[in-house]
């Protein structure tokens, strides 16, 4: 059974996921950290079952019961510090279609786990292991994929501060850097772009206007439903996490527009991917030697014959946006 989780509390999401993967045939479809993503998640991803937490930022998760029941229905527990305590809100769920609630469990707490084998029985689903299906979203923003090395971050937004604020596709990097620093260099990147910026969690999915990151010494990879994960393999590259592992996944999964651009950087990393993205049928950009600070990563795409342009820094922003519609640069 395919079973979402929208909880706010890093720690709640923790602890429901470990109890979520004791259940033979049970696996986490997505995480949702506030009401207003879940709904979202929901409608492209139906689950067949949302552990829903009542109160959130955004939109608290009886609104989000209400919305996710009318557009896109599917069992919903809701999960709470105390149920007693907010039972008005849970009773008000439970109105809108919530089947019961619970409070937020422990991790060694088998209530949920008794929970959802009465709901399993109830929806009818079975919990004999078998392969998860595949969930795609029915319709898919272009996509820009970027991969950098030495000189990325001033490269980086070059490019993404020409994109306008109300700009149609999602942005996903991958920028050589050691996770203990990422965060300040995603916080850094948002304070000189007009688009906001954010870490790429395991479970995001890529979305119009949102430029997600790389957060951790793992690689960063697209899984068949297209949401980003985190994998140690293959264990055998220098850089982690791999512009040429990202790459590869998302020629391999988004079926999608595309525009994949490989920038600045010491070594070969993302050169093969790129020509990955290329050979599926994606626009492929590497920046040229003048404007890079190290000529090495799209030197090697450059010879490899993985990009359909090679361009001047500054020209890398209008090359992407003419391949979207309906979007043009700022001014």
């Amino acid at each position: 059974m395919r079973i979402a989780i929208a909880n706010d509390m890093f720690m709640a999401v923790e602890a429901l996921r470990r109890i979520v993967v004791k259940i033979p045939g049970c696996y986490v479809a997505w995480v949702a950290y506030d009401g207003v993503e879940a709904v979202n998640k929901c409608a492209l991803d139906t689950p067949d079952l949302i552990l829903m937490d009542v109160l959130m930022p955004s939109m608290d998760g009886v609104e989000a019961t209400r919305h996710i029941m009318s557009e896109s229905p599917c069992a919903i527990v809701m999960v709470t510090a105390s149920v007693n305590r907010y039972a008005a809100k849970v009773f008000e769920a439970m109105g809108y279609g919530a089947l019961d609630a619970i409070n937020t469990p422990a991790l060694d707490d088998d209530g949920l786990l008794n929970k959802i084998a009465t709901i399993t029985r109830l929806i009818g689903k079975s919990s004999r292991r078998r392969s998860p299906p595949i969930h795609r979203p029915k319709s898919l923003p272009p996509l820009i994929v970027m991969g950098a090395s030495t000189g990325g971050p001033q490269a980086l937004t070059t490019i993404l501060s020409q994109f306008p604020q109300d700009f149609g596709a999602a942005v996903v990097i991958v920028q050589h850097v050691d996770a203990q620093f990422v965060q300040g260099f995603a916080t850094w990147l948002n304070e000189q772009i007009p688009l906001p910026v954010e870490l790429a969690i395991a479970d995001a999915l890529p979305q119009p206007g949102k430029i997600l990151v790389a957060g951790t010494n793992l690689h960063l990879v697209m899984r068949p439903n297209l949401i980003l994960s985190y994998d140690k393999e293959p264990l055998n590259f220098s850089s982690r996490p791999s512009v040429d592992v990202f790459f590869r996944s998302v020629a391999k999964h988004w079926t999608g527009k595309g525009v994949g651009v490989l920038l600045t950087g010491m070594g070969q990393d993302g050169a093969q991917g790129l020509k990955r993205l290329r050979e599926a049928g994606w626009h492929t950009i590497a920046q040229d030697r003048k404007t890079c600070v190290v000529y090495g990563m799209p030197k090697v795409a450059v010879e490899l014959g993985s990009a359909v342009e090679v361009l001047p820094l500054e020209a890398i922003a209008s090359a992407c946006i003419k391949f979207l519609p309906n979007s043009k640069l700022p001014g």
